[in-house]
């Protein structure tokens, strides 16, 4: 693959380098890539059923996104921007998303992403949700 069909992530200098904390400043979709706009993913099965758990929850939903990007033949290397809503967030949940965030991007090639922490989300006993725009390269 050509540098004009990758996708680039860029940490420009004057800003703190964000790769320890799973994501990149700047993320760039190839010219003529196909975006693949994903909704929100939470932590529910096919059943609609959800653990009482944070981490189950977040393990779920990053399954969830895996599911919906082989869908479309893509994987976690085509994800260009995230948006997580965490619910009730703290450090510890920051910690736990962390753990389970890089285990989609062993290369540590992370996208650009949002992280917003929420009050409430879709249903009472929704804790995270995963929001992916992904590009298909030309």
């Amino acid at each position: 693959m050509s540098s004009d069909s990758a996708i680039r992530f860029i940490n420009p200098e004057g800003l703190y380098n964000p790769t320890g904390n799973g994501y990149a400043h700047i993320g760039i979709a190839p010219a003529g890539a196909e975006l693949v706009f994903i909704s929100g993913q939470g932590g529910e099965d096919a059943g609609e059923e959800r653990e009482p758990d944070f981490r189950a929850q977040l393990r779920q939903a990053i399954a969830n996104v895996r599911t919906a990007l082989s869908a479309t033949d893509l994987s976690a290397s085509d994800i260009v921007k995230a948006t997580v809503m965490i619910v009730d967030h703290s450090m510890d949940r920051l910690q736990i998303f962390g753990e389970e965030w890089a285990g989609l991007f062993p290369d540590r090639r992370y996208p650009a992403m949002t992280l917003l922490p929420v009050p409430c989300l879709a249903v009472p006993d929704m804790m995270v949700e995963i929001e992916i725009i992904a590009a298909r390269r030309a």
